[in-house]
């Protein structure tokens, strides 16, 4: 079974590690979540009710602000945690390196730290501030201490501040999990108690609810608080606790805080009032009898406190695997994530490729549809119209004309005709290289991994741009080719057919001309009356040629339709899949340790949020192991 400092402890230790998460971890809802699970003790009460004695005399040392008004401006999370001996000593939050052993110094830095936020005013401000006093004269114990209540604003005060005090007051004893201290004067009637007025709102039933009376020694002679004490004028399920403060005087002379508890204890034992409750009296039962109480409080929240923990634990290290963890400082190590970086943007872009993500279907769409519209508007009407057809082979003939068929002719119109595929041949090439520079850029957008790299990202983006680029160099000189080819060897065999072809569709034998006709034959069969071979030169002739022309055309467009779309994803797409990153790859191995490590400069951002969630990973971690070295939780 845990002892009870032992439990306290934890809880200390845990809100310790909580409190050193600051900002970052204040807007995390697990570790809200986990503050408001974890017990602390709320000190409430009235200005110049003895809040400020009470604590001191628990912890046993004067070290807090003193003055008229309101003295306490900020909230104070006073965290106690007993030792085994040694030089008592006090750590702030926001100085966490510095021990101070002169607590005159303590009381002084609390002052300025006040003033750092509200100013040398009587403003106060919500921000807490965090001390933790180490000592073998305090048991474990979390006090948080708060500006005392008032009715009435106070000169160089806002007029809001009586609501700013009890809004800032209600968020603390609101929390279902705090205990709630509240200080009454004795010398004052307890139903104008502030710190009681505000305890019933907020716990009605009185279970979170500890009384505490001070100033009984400065009662009117004759009256004592023993109504209070024994719970007749105002009833609390635990009981009353009266405290004797120092004097005033005692505070001039600077009375030693454990004499100070050795003649509080005089007073009850010896005076006629108190005498009976004496050994449930004064300010080191006060302590103790809150500690047992947050024993019993913690055994029921550890559990609860647990899970929240492992809640958050799992949350950060998944958030950590997001934003990938620490990179260590050895080239190796160095090389071996720039590696796997690539390998994570690798699978992405292939996923891309191969239907597994979005995108790779628009290289099908250049091929299934911009590919062939692009062949439909070739102007090859306008090539093998009949002025063009007739222009080009007359030429073609020179000085001679052609006897039996313009082959230089049918080779010219070919040659200018296949010129034309070119266009959308290179176009195709075009459209396929853009479409994978945007998969590249959306892959690299997509891995997680990527993220916190940026000069990497830029690096990795700028080296598939070179190779695709080449790939795409490479792409439009096959595609050049397979139209060179076309060009270089026309298919014999088609050319051949065509005067079979012309004599099975053409006209039936004609009638033999007469002598007088082959000697004049009509002025409309003529292709140049000077020409015996003039019918070769008509119109119909023309037409002829232009069309035998269009079919090889035809014929070779839909070879080229098959066979771009091959040569384009051999070239691009096969190697953009296989070898995107082939030459980075030798780059990187030739690069030294600083280079890598220019290549891993992360963003500023992203560096700092990975520190902060790995320092709260480190917190929370720390804190199930001290609940893990509790015996009592498997007990």
């Amino acid at each position: 079974m845990a002892t009870m400092e032992s439990l306290i402890g934890l809880v200390n230790r845990i809100q310790r590690a909580c409190t050193a998460l600051g900002d970052y971890g204040a807007g995390d809802s697990t570790f809200n979540s986990l503050w408001d699970a974890l017990p602390s003790v709320v000190v409430v009460g009235g200005q110049s009710s003895g809040k400020s004695s009470v604590l001191e005399s628990i912890v046993g040392r004067d070290f807090l602000p003193r003055g008229s008004g309101i003295v306490t401006r900020r909230p104070l999370v006073l965290q106690l945690h007993k030792t085994d001996g040694g030089e008592e000593y006090a750590e702030f939050g926001h100085m966490p390196r510095r021990r101070f052993t002169d607590f005159s110094l303590v009381r002084q830095e609390i002052q300025d730290e006040t003033d750092r936020i509200t100013g040398k005013s009587k403003q106060i401000s919500p921000i807490p501030i965090h001390l933790s006093i180490y000592s073998p004269n305090v048991v474990n114990l979390t006090l948080i201490d708060l500006p005392g209540l008032t009715k009435v604003a106070v000169e160089g005060q806002p007029e809001s501040i009586v609501e700013d005090i009890e809004k800032m007051v209600r968020a603390y004893v609101d929390k279902p999990n705090s205990i709630i201290l509240a200080i009454s004067p004795a010398n004052q009637d307890i139903a104008t108690s502030d710190a009681m007025k505000l305890a019933k709102e907020v716990d009605p039933s009185g279970e979170r609810t500890f009384g505490v009376l001070t100033k009984l020694d400065l009662m009117d002679k004759g009256t004592n608080a023993l109504d209070v004490l024994e719970g007749r004028a105002y009833r609390l399920q635990h009981p009353w606790v009266g405290i004797v403060n120092r004097s005033q005087a005692d505070i001039m002379k600077n009375t030693d805080m454990i004499y100070a508890r050795r003649r509080e204890q005089e007073y009850f034992y010896t005076s006629p009032d108190y005498g009976h409750l004496a050994s449930k009296m004064g300010s080191v039962y006060l302590a103790k009898l809150l500690s047992q109480h947050l024993e019993s409080v913690i055994k029921a929240k550890i559990p609860g406190i647990i899970a929240l923990i492992n809640k958050g634990i799992d949350e950060m290290e998944a958030e950590l695997d997001r934003l990938g963890r620490p990179i260590a400082v050895d080239e190796g190590a160095k090389l071996y994530t720039i590696l796997e970086l690539c390998r994570a943007f690798d699978k992405i872009f292939k996923e891309h490729l191969d239907g597994g993500r979005p995108g790779g279907d628009r290289i099908y769409g250049v091929f299934d549809n911009q590919l062939p519209a692009a062949l439909r508007k070739l102007p090859f009407d306008r090539h093998l119209s009949l002025p063009n057809v007739r222009k080009i082979v007359s030429e073609s003939d020179g000085y001679q004309p052609h006897l039996i068929a313009p082959e230089q002719g049918y080779r010219r119109l070919i040659d200018g005709a296949l010129n034309y595929f070119r266009g959308p041949a290179e176009a195709s090439v075009d459209a396929v290289h853009f479409v994978l520079k945007e998969l590249v850029r959306k892959s690299i957008g997509e891995t997680e991994e990527l993220r916190r790299f940026p000069t990497f990202q830029s690096t990795l983006a700028a080296a598939a741009t070179e190779a695709l680029e080449k790939f795409r160099v490479e792409s439009k000189k096959t595609v050049s080719r397979l139209v060179e080819m076309e060009s270089s060897y026309l298919t014999v065999d088609f050319f051949r057919r065509l005067p079979q072809d012309a004599e099975k569709v053409g006209p039936g034998p004609e009638p033999t001309p007469s002598p007088a006709n082959r000697r004049n034959p009509p002025a409309t069969d003529r292709g140049n009356p000077s020409d015996p071979l003039g019918d070769r030169y008509g119109d119909s002739h023309f037409r002829r040629i232009g069309s035998n022309v269009s079919s090889y055309i035809s014929m070779v467009s839909d070879t080229l339709r098959i066979t771009i779309p091959k040569a384009v994803v051999f070239c691009q797409v096969k190697e953009a899949r296989q070898n995107l990153l082939h030459h980075f790859y030798t780059q990187i191995g030739r690069k030294e340790g600083k280079q890598l490590g220019d290549l891993l400069d992360e963003d500023p951002s992203l560096m700092s949020k990975r520190q902060d969630l790995a320092k709260r990973l480190e917190l929370y971690k720390a804190a199930r192991d001290e609940i893990d070295a509790v015996a009592w939780v498997r007990s």
